[in-house]
């Protein structure tokens, strides 16, 4: 994942709206957003990560809920280490807290490339980030708007601001039409000036394409498979514990499909 925008606790009858967009190269195998069954029986609604293993984000019927980024430094990038996509899929099929999960990771986490992981339960009203990247423990999140890109949360990115505010005025405006509206705003190309882009220690020109909410399909490396936004996903939870999951899905012709779940979340 490379961009999340969140309100959390921010509304009495929507305590979780999030929007967020997967940006990968197209040539990595990956499944669509589905519920897949766990070896006890019990479910997770994401996608799939068929390379490595793991997924992204996911949400669980008894209101377990994970979502992770990845933080760009090129610099630091160690190819032996481990995917964090089972950071996510662990935690979701797991029985630990939120915090309890987050500080046992805590311990090992510096094997892993650079991460923030938000991990919840949305039943009981936690959510806690941690990053092995910000030298601080595991933090429980009080109520917000919030975004979280390639780095550490509400580092202020050009996209990342961008899609904060227009996550605050959809909510604000309380739009019927909340899902196609926050899909329009993950679908937004436009680049920041170079003035305002960060430095991650990647090309300049590169560190312009990456500065788009939405990434057009590029090829980042002569002969390389193109690269670009692939998922936008849509999360919103009811007070009542209605949820609705909507996922968009890209080919590298800009050709999508969109797969929507609706389901009830309980202490189980």
């Amino acid at each position: 994942m490379c961009l999340i925008a969140f309100a959390w606790l921010t509304r009495e009858d929507r305590p979780l709206v999030l929007a967020s967009n997967r940006d990968e190269f197209f040539n990595r195998p990956t499944a669509l957003a589905d519920w897949w069954q766990q070896p006890d029986g019990s479910e997770i609604l994401g996608g799939r990560d068929l390379q490595a293993g793991g997924t992204w984000m996911g949400v669980t019927r008894t209101g377990r809920f994970a979502a992770l980024t990845n933080f760009r430094a090129p610099n630091e990038k160690n190819p032996l280490a481990p995917s964090r996509g089972p950071l996510v899929s662990d935690f979701l099929a797991g029985v630990a807290s939120p915090k309890a999960y987050l500080e046992t990771l805590a311990q090992d986490a510096a094997g892993y490339n650079g991460f923030s992981l938000l991990a919840g339960d949305l039943a009981s009203k936690q959510l806690w980030l941690y990053s092995n990247r910000s030298g601080y423990a595991p933090q429980a999140l009080g109520p917000g708007i919030y975004g979280l890109s390639n780095a550490l949360l509400d580092t202020p990115w050009p996209k990342l601001l961008n899609v904060r505010d227009r996550l605050r005025k959809a909510l604000a405006e309380d739009s019927p039409d909340l899902v196609p509206h926050l899909l329009a705003v993950m679908d937004d190309p436009s680049l920041a000036p170079e003035w305002s882009l960060p430095a991650t220690g990647i090309d300049p020109y590169l560190e312009k394409i990456l500065s788009a909410i939405f990434i057009l399909p590029a090829v980042r490396e002569p002969g390389g498979a193109p690269y670009g936004t692939r998922t936008s996903t849509v999360l919103s939870v009811a007070a009542g514990g209605h949820a609705t999951y909507y996922e968009r899905n890209f080919d590298a012709e800009l050709k999508f499909e969109d797969h929507g779940f609706a389901f009830e979340i309980s202490r189980g």
